[in-house]
């Protein structure tokens, strides 16, 4: 299973559940990297545009590569106000970039899913000298504020979690040095949210694995899901924000 068009199924419900980046990250992003009119920037892999707007507004010109067609034809409507936004509808893996044409390449979520020799080294070459490769996402923490809770969680999800094939996806950002690139550093961000029953489970329904769930599985999963939830009167989620950022040589 090509488990990165599994999102591109509901790009509506996408949208309205995931959650979005904190400002200080773009502006994080706009100082160190001097975002604003005439700098280039491609987003790899957007979805329905959690990390897109923020760099839209500084003006730059604005370029995203996204696999899913429903993803694109969203991002097409939601950001068509834009004269700065453009997207490909492409394999970021496969598509002819060109080299020395970006001032900041960056990925929300994104990057993972990309064989490291093949991300670290492409966007290198995309790169003007000097320019930025930013790489970020939402790790998010469901045990600490409310770790009985996580057990139940965990009971069910051992008693009916059954997909065809698990999920499995991970990189080490720090070997970006292995490729060129120089200045690393690391910041991160910490928020909470609490959702309801129904919140957390239309949350939690665009995880990957979680959208790949058929009956009778499904059913009896996001049933015990919601008992345990609402027996606990709700889940406190820690989101944490890290932005992992390497930079080209001049």
């Amino acid at each position: 299973m090509d488990f990165r068009k599994t999102f591109d199924r509901i790009p509506e419900q996408f949208d309205q559940y995931r959650p979005r980046y904190c400002p200080e990250l773009f502006a994080e992003l706009e100082k160190v990297c001097g975002l604003g009119a005439g700098k280039t920037v491609l987003e790899i892999g957007p979805g329905t545009g959690q990390a897109t707007e923020p760099v839209l507004k500084t003006g730059c010109d604005y370029t995203a590569i996204e696999l899913g067609e429903h993803f694109t034809a969203f991002m097409r409507e939601k950001f068509s106000a834009y004269p700065n936004f453009h997207i490909i509808n492409g394999d970021f893996e496969a598509y002819p970039f060109a080299e020395n044409a970006y001032d900041l390449v960056y990925s929300a979520a994104t990057i993972q899913w990309i064989p490291e020799e093949i991300a670290f080294s492409k966007t290198y070459k995309m790169l003007k000298p000097g320019g930025y490769l930013a790489m970020f996402m939402t790790r998010s923490d469901e045990r600490t504020a409310n770790p009985a809770l996580a057990d139940k969680i965990d009971e069910v999800y051992r008693a009916h979690f059954r997909v065809k094939q698990e999920y499995s996806c991970k990189m080490v950002y720090e070997n970006a040095l292995n490729y060129g690139f120089i200045n690393w550093s690391y910041r991160e961000w910490t928020s909470r949210r609490t959702l309801d029953a129904e919140q957390y489970i239309a949350y939690i329904s665009t995880h990957c694995a979680h959208i790949t769930l058929e009956e009778p599985y499904k059913s009896a999963y996001y049933n015990g899901i919601r008992a345990a939830v609402q027996e606990a009167g709700g889940i406190t989620i820690l989101d944490t924000v890290p932005l992992y950022l390497v930079q080209k040589p001049f």
